[in-house]
């Protein structure tokens, strides 16, 4: 691989992420130093380049695309906002605004509403030094001496006569729910005038919220904008199509907008006042949208180059790689087999939807309530840091303080590339380079594939590898899953913290995932009272364990501690020896196992248990557990309630390997810790951990049913059972 230490000036990224052969994707690239750069085509069999990993491998492939391109550095436009045509309408007499401002900044001077004419600005509405401020032309209104309070809803009237020349404006505070805090507060309209220095009269173009035609965007919450022109009202209701892009007008004009790079939807407006939880249930007290000045969609870059993948491609992971002396950057994407192709029987499914919601994340020099700040960073996490308008990752807040909901892949995403992270895409590459060393033949799909065709996409495959971290599951995502086992699937379970926060997509925003932190979870953010219903759905957010499918009901074993100083090895246990499940240990001869590898050994980072209190099958087969941790490792807040008293050692904090069979002859089988990928490789992969992943592969491809134990499950039991400090013993 090319040395990391390399200056990032070059970034990109592609659309869509994952295609068959036959379709056609298209580059999009940056550079901050233009000039000409090679472009050639590569199949990553694994983009790991550290010690612990097998080895970066990647493969050039002949291509249609231009050897060389020039690049050329393209703009990145934060700043969520919303657009109306205006064309054909125009002002003569009067010009009308009624509307509800929430400022999360008032300290900053910003653009919260905006007319443009044909000659420029013709109303518009700004915060300057905490103070609202209407703009009639070259004329300005202060609306108030009173600085505005942040997160406070206010209604604006602003009307402008044109043929008197003199403009008027009422702002009308709404109270709060604190009586305290409404002392100061004066809730009487208050109305003040001035005349208008000219008459801004004229054709229009277009009305902005939350922006202005030079770029300026607003941090906060609009409701319920009314806009008069002369005889004309048009008036939009931000309670409809909640999961889509447009801004819908109920004047009967059908002066429809849209949304730009995303803003927030399914958030309180004036009228909620806690009685209601979901937008569904009461939309009009969810008729606002929350704006900000760091949101990015989409970067909406030219494409610098197109290829049609030709239809012999082998399904893999491929990636455009852009370098030039100084620089270079790999930009990868997933091939499936072109449609009416034959399939492997093995696939392995990408975790796109968590690479989406770490998008761009800044834990490494930001920190978190999990993980420590870091003064060596690769050259994507300090690109990162000096360029946060690549927009953030739902771990972060917004500038103004809310969690960010919405991530998106269509932008540069630093951490989808090969040696990036330590999670997610680069050790997901680990486990791709293991299956390719078996030589079983598999190919790749991904999340988005699963949530768009259902059981379509995973109905041609025996058998489904998961990647180390499949965190983040739409509703359709885990029904198809759970269809798919029911139907004699069989699942290999590779990682930990999986199946974990329901998170929603949309055909109008594709690229995009929704997260609501709801109630409870490891989490840098919370969502807001009345905010945990998902704008494009409609679904209830947060963890599946608390929407009623726990992890465990689907693979055996659910989330139970995090620690990232020492990863450990597992213990065996007597049933690995003597029960139906022996067979995943053949060959292994050691009573401790995963050892050695990243970090120490197999378990680690996160990890998963075996549960049946939250749902896992009495009938399935502990086979090894990891215990010995150090302090690091602490149990998820999920397991806390407010009368624990945590042991030690804990009895939670434990990674299980678990096998059980599922209906119509198939099985599971879960690892339940990230840090397994970790411990693939060692010695040429001649070790304890790549033979029981052998022969679990092995046996899963192998079309001969497995069949249910005869006896039934056993007697309810909540932990394995207790071993030695040595081992499990025979």
């Amino acid at each position: 691989m090319d040395d990391p230490k390399n200056t990032k000036t070059i970034t990109g990224y592609c659309e869509p992420l994952s295609l068959r052969a036959g379709e056609s994707i298209r580059c999009m690239a940056s550079s901050h130093t233009p000039g000409p750069a090679r472009l050639d085509l590569v199949r990553i069999i694994c983009g790991d380049p550290t010690r612990s990993g097998p080895g970066f491998k990647e493969i050039e492939v002949p291509s249609d695309l231009p050897t060389e391109v020039v690049l050329h550095e393209q703009p990145l436009r934060p700043g969520s906002y919303g657009e109306v045509d205006l064309s054909g309408v125009s002002v003569t007499r009067q010009a009308k605004l009624k509307i509800h401002v929430f400022a999360t900044r008032p300290d900053q001077d910003q653009t919260l509403f905006s007319v443009v004419g044909e000659y420029g600005p013709l109303l518009v509405l700004i915060l300057s030094n905490r103070h609202l401020v209407t703009r009639i032309g070259k004329t300005e209104l202060l609306l108030r001496d009173q600085p505005l309070q942040a997160k406070r809803w206010y209604q604006v009237e602003i009307a402008a006569d044109l043929k008197a020349g003199i403009v008027t404006g009422t702002l009308t505070p709404q109270p709060s729910r604190s009586p305290g805090q409404d002392v100061f507060e004066r809730f009487e309209p208050r109305t003040v005038s001035t005349l208008i220095s000219a008459e801004p009269t004229g054709p229009l173009q277009c009305c902005l919220f939350a922006a202005s035609s030079d770029g300026d965007h607003f941090d906060g919450r609009l409701a319920r904008p009314v806009l008069t022109f002369d005889a004309t009202t048009l008036e939009w209701d931000f309670s409809k199509d909640m999961g889509g892009r447009q801004i819908v007008d109920v004047s009967g004009h059908e002066r429809h907008g849209l949304l730009h790079q995303l803003p927030a939807r399914a958030v309180t407006g004036p009228d909620w006042d806690g009685s209601h939880q979901a937008w569904t249930a009461m939309p009009s007290h969810y008729d606002a949208i929350h704006f900000h000045s760091d949101d990015l969609y989409d970067a909406g870059w030219p494409a610098l180059a197109e290829l049609t993948v030709p239809a012999n491609f082998a399904s893999g992971i491929y990636a455009f790689r852009l370098r030039t002396a100084q620089s270079q950057d790999r930009i990868p994407f997933f091939v499936r087999p072109a449609r009416q192709a034959p399939t492997a029987d093995v696939a392995l499914l990408m975790s796109s939807c968590t690479y989406i919601a770490y998008a761009n994340h800044r834990m490494l020099f930001e920190g978190a309530d999990f993980i420590a700040t870091r003064s060596r960073l690769r050259p994507e996490h300090e690109y990162l840091r000096h360029h946060p308008e690549v927009g953030r990752s739902t771990y972060e807040k917004h500038t103004d303080g809310s969690g960010v909901m919405f991530s998106s892949r269509r932008r540069p995403v630093l951490q989808l590339r090969p040696g990036a992270d330590g999670w997610n895409f680069t050790p997901d590459t680990d486990i791709n380079a293991f299956l390719d060393h078996l030589q079983l033949g598999h190919d790749i799909l991904a999340d988005e594939d699963v949530h768009a065709e259902g059981i379509d996409a995973l109905a041609p495959y025996r058998v489904i590898v998961t990647g180390t971290h499949p965190e983040y599951w739409s509703t359709r995502m885990l029904d198809t899953l759970e269809a798919w086992l029911r139907r004699g699937g069989r699942l290999m379970y590779l990682g930990g913290n999986g199946f974990y926060w329901r998170v929603a997509l949309s055909d109008a925003w594709p690229g995009a995932v929704e997260l609501r932190r709801a109630e409870d979870g490891v989490r840098n953010w919370q969502t807001e009272p009345g905010e945990s219903y998902h704008a494009f759905t409609g679904e209830y957010g947060g963890l599946w364990r608390r929407l009623g499918r726990a992890p465990n009901t689907l693979v055996g074993v659910g989330f139970a501690a995090q620690g990232f100083k020492r990863a450990i090895g597992y213990q065996r246990s007597p049933e690995s020896y003597t029960s139906r499940a022996a067979w995943i240990f053949e060959g292994v001869a050691d009573e401790e196992i995963g050892t050695s590898g990243l970090g120490g050994g197999a378990a680690g980072q996160e990890v998963d248990r075996y549960s049946q209190t939250l749902g896992s099958p009495a009938h399935a087969v502990i086979l090894a557990s990891a215990t010995e941790f150090g302090p690091d490792m602490t149990r998820t807040k999920e397991e806390l309630q407010a009368s624990t008293v945590v042991p030690s050692p804990d009895p939670v904090v434990r990674a299980d390997l678990v096998f059980f069979e599922t209906p119509a002859g198939g099985a599971v089988f879960s690892v339940g810790s990230i840090s397994w990928f970790g411990a693939l490789a060692r010695n040429g992969y001649d070790n304890d951990i790549a033979q029981i992943t052998a022969n679990v592969v092995r046996r899963f491809a192998d079309p001969l049913p497995f069949a249910l134990p005869e006896s039934g499950p056993p007697e309810q039991r909540e932990t394995p059972e207790p071993l030695s400090q040595k081992g499990g013993g025979r």
